[in-house]
């Protein structure tokens, strides 16, 4: 089957946080693939990937890179396609490189940008975007997010119900 989302990463040194992407994708049924395409390394392969990806039936693009970090905009650049940009800490500077380069794209080129290692948000977001158009999709994203706040709500009877012991005790 065809990916819906393409994972692209600057090195396999990367792969550690872009698997939070592929394992949140999985959890939501995406088709994705994952690629190592370097902005200065292997640009014509990088650039290859983004522009024909829509032909394959791609709807989105989740970047992952580091340091100079201009992956995401070199595959911004020649896609229709959304592009979602995760910076990722590879450097002494600990990733604010990464994500001040992806978040100071030029008017035209459009990157989303998540939070520094925010690989499973970019894969979120994707799964956003898809379901636009795919509603047993965007119907397993509202069930998640229901999960999520359950989860929320147990947290907070358990802290309520720790408060009470702490107000009926004689400690203190």
């Amino acid at each position: 089957m065809d990916p819906k989302v393409l994972i692209v990463m600057g090195s396999d040194s990367d792969w550690p946080v872009m698997r939070q992407a592929a394992l949140t994708l999985k959890a939501f049924e995406v088709d994705f693939e994952a690629h190592v395409a370097s902005a200065h390394r292997t640009p014509e392969r990088a650039l290859e990937l983004s522009r024909r990806a829509h032909e394959r039936g791609v709807e989105a693009l989740i970047a992952g890179a580091g340091a100079a970090a201009h992956l995401p905009g070199v595959l911004a650049a020649v896609t229709p396609l959304p592009v979602i940009g995760v910076p990722i800490d590879a450097t002494a500077l600990r990733g604010v490189d990464a994500l001040y380069a992806m978040a100071q794209m030029p008017s035209g080129v459009p990157v989303a940008v998540m939070a520094l290692g925010g690989a499973k948000n970019a894969a979120l977001l994707a799964v956003q975007i898809l379901g636009t158009a795919d509603k047993p999709l965007r119907d397993r994203f509202i069930q998640y997010k229901r999960e999520m706040a359950a989860e929320v709500d147990a947290k907070h009877e358990n802290l309520q119900a720790q408060v009470q012991d702490i107000l009926r005790s004689s400690e203190g």
